[in-house]
């Protein structure tokens, strides 16, 4: 998934997603904790790959991913193209009113967009750029 896109969540929580991730995330999925403060989204084929990882590690490794689990939401994509997400997910990634919509590989992730400012900042600059290429040995 590629792409940066802004949008607002509604008073209710919903969010719009962007038709181009829409193609790649499906009419439903799933919605959880990221590393960083923000969320990530999974189509249905890649959280069922992520759970069958889960599934295969030993029991003790898998409640260290507890919590992903636990804040996971099913999302299903309504008639306008808008996801509704759960309060706890929100109050995570301090999402309240202007969110950054990212296309990250093979992944989504909803950002605060002051926070993804931030971020972005740090992150898109020449040294990072040429840092991660040469980490991909381009």
């Amino acid at each position: 998934m590629t792409g940066e896109y802004q949008h607002t969540l509604d008073s209710k929580g919903r969010l719009s997603i962007p038709a181009r991730l829409r193609e790649d995330l499906g009419n439903v999925f799933y919605v959880t904790l990221s590393m960083d403060k923000c969320l990530s989204a999974y189509s249905s084929e890649s959280w069922e790959a992520f759970t069958e990882k889960v599934n295969a590690m030993p029991y003790v490794k898998q409640r260290k991913m507890r919590p992903l689990f636990a804040y996971a939401a099913k999302c299903e994509v309504d008639a306008q193209g808008r996801i509704l997400i759960p309060q706890n997910l929100r109050d995570f990634a301090g999402l309240t009113k202007n969110v950054t919509v990212v296309g990250c590989n093979n992944h989504a992730e909803f950002w605060d967009s002051e926070s993804w400012s931030a971020v972005n900042a740090v992150e898109t600059t020449p040294e990072n750029i040429a840092a991660v290429m040469e980490e991909l040995e381009f």
